[in-house]
């Protein structure tokens, strides 16, 4: 029974880590997750915070600003450079995940702006935090 028991707690673990990517600043820091449960596949901050949702493969701010693009695992501003990754996506060591916070409510989306054009994608990382680029699309 304790068998069971514990069979059944570490299947239950291994799918919630499925249900949620980590991201990682130019550190190796994680910094945010995506939410893959969640239709709107949305981007916690890992307090909690819902920052930013994904929709195709372009980033919006829950205030409506296009932010940039995820693709391959990689988050990109609109210069091409490198915000964030997924541990898939880099060769780079990343720190251990911290627990997360509890997700906080999601506000309402904001109407979304246009994309502007997609510019080639670069092998350098960018000048702003993930955290920072991230929080472009709050209204705090």
């Amino acid at each position: 029974m304790k068998l069971c028991l514990t069979l059944m707690m570490m299947f239950a673990f291994s799918i919630t880590e499925a249900q949620e990517i980590s991201l990682f600043n130019t550190n190796g820091k994680a910094v945010a997750y995506i939410d893959t449960v969640d239709k709107d596949l949305t981007i916690y901050l890992w307090s909690g915070k819902p920052v930013a949702f994904i929709s195709g493969e372009d980033v919006y701010g829950f205030n409506g600003k296009h932010l940039g693009w995820y693709a391959k695992g990689i988050v990109r501003d609109h210069k091409g450079d490198q915000v964030g990754v997924t541990k898939k996506a880099t060769n780079m060591y990343t720190e251990y995940e911290p627990y997360k916070s509890s997700k906080q409510y999601k506000p309402y989306k904001g109407h979304k702006e246009y994309a502007p054009y997609k510019p080639y994608w670069s092998t350098s990382w960018s000048d702003t935090d993930l955290k920072i680029f991230l929080l472009q699309g709050t209204n705090d």
